[in-house]
């Protein structure tokens, strides 16, 4: 009899111990408004399984694609109020409620994505007025994506190779890019990414301010005949953000995981760029797309043309900064400084993946 409420105690205390183990699991519901395909999806399901491996399968992430929680410009609002717990956000939605993000928006002659995707997350993670602005909204920083630099795309007799080719263009860009393009004379068509093809095509569309991994996913090496590497920029204000509610349940070995995990990404997110940039640019000029698209550098003398008009756009974001009670001046250097301390890195010792 007494071995018989042993046995049950000790099943009592191993079913107890089951349940505690199951309720430990905390699966987080991710927000991302792009599609299940692609490189940058496959950056955003490496971070859910680091997120699952480091944290041994305690923490699991269950990644909602293609706007199926929450559309691109209603991530942020969901995510602070919780409707889901982390998600993708793109500054160029919100660019006053995430001024924070915006810094990584302005264009900049630093093209490499591990080197701006570092730099942005040195100093998202590090700098406690940026962390403060975005708890502000009830949101924490992950990690970063980048675009990679921005490419003249053009139809032909319409190549841009110096800054006064740009004059009278209609040219579709984004953000900042757009403005400067405007500046610099170009007429700017305002559609989406999914309307540039048939732009380009019908003469809609002189040229295209885009990236190569985007000639690759639209398609629009078909209808365009030259593209000029300018390699302008990225944008970084491209982040992954958790509910500051739902990262404070969390301990602290699970937020270092969460950390840990967007680290990582970074790393094998600008891996997977890089290659996929380096092997469309070789497939345009080569034909294998089915026509031979040369792409030309453009003189470094009228890429820092463009560059110096971008200053204004840099000092826009330092005043608009100070006015939201931001230290602007002093972001704007730690920002420079870690974008040239991550370039002289590349430049002595290459990529992390390469050593």
């Amino acid at each position: 009899m007494i071995s018989t409420i042993k046995s049950l105690l000790a099943a009592s205390v191993l079913t107890f111990a089951g349940i505690a183990q199951v309720s430990a699991d905390i699966t987080l519901r991710y927000a991302e408004g792009g599609p299940n395909r692609g490189t940058r999806a496959a950056a955003v399901q490496f971070f859910a399984d680091e997120v699952e491996r480091l944290s041994s399968g305690e923490l699991k992430i269950d990644i909602h694609w293609g706007g199926a929680l929450l559309k691109w410009s209603g991530v942020m609002d969901g995510v602070s109020a919780g409707s889901a717990d982390l998600g993708t956000v793109l500054s160029s939605y919100e660019p006053q409620e995430l001024k924070a993000l915006g810094i990584g928006d302005i264009p900049l002659e630093y093209s490499d994505p591990w080197v701006g995707m570092r730099a942005m997350y040195d100093l998202m993670t590090t700098q406690s007025e940026l962390k403060q602005s975005l708890a502000d909204k009830s949101l924490v920083y992950l990690s970063n994506f980048s675009t990679t630099g921005v490419q003249f795309e053009c139809t032909e007799g319409n190549q841009i190779r110096t800054v006064d080719d740009i004059e009278g263009k209609r040219i579709r860009a984004t953000g900042t890019y757009s403005n400067v393009l405007a500046d610099l004379g170009g007429n700017m068509v305002g559609m989406t990414f999914g309307e540039v093809y048939q732009g380009l095509d019908t003469g809609l569309l002189d040229c295209l301010g885009s990236y190569f991994y985007t000639m690759r996913a639209y398609k629009t090496y078909e209808v365009v005949e030259t593209v000029t590497r300018v390699d302008w920029g990225q944008l970084l204000g491209f982040a992954i953000v958790m509910n500051e509610y739902t990262w404070s349940e969390l301990n602290e070995e699970q937020q270092d995981i969460m950390l840990q995990a967007g680290s990582n990404m970074i790393n094998h997110f600008a891996r997977l760029m890089i290659a996929e940039s380096d092997d469309v640019a070789g497939k345009l000029n080569d034909g294998s797309f089915g026509k031979t698209v040369p792409v030309t550098r453009m003189a470094e003398e009228e890429r820092q043309k463009i560059l110096d008009t971008t200053l204004k756009y840099r000092d826009s974001w330092i005043a608009e900064a100070n006015e939201m009670g931001l230290s602007g001046e002093r972001i704007w250097s730690r920002y420079i400084e870690l974008l040239k301390q991550y370039q002289d890195e590349l430049k002595t010792g290459g990529y992390p993946w390469e050593g």
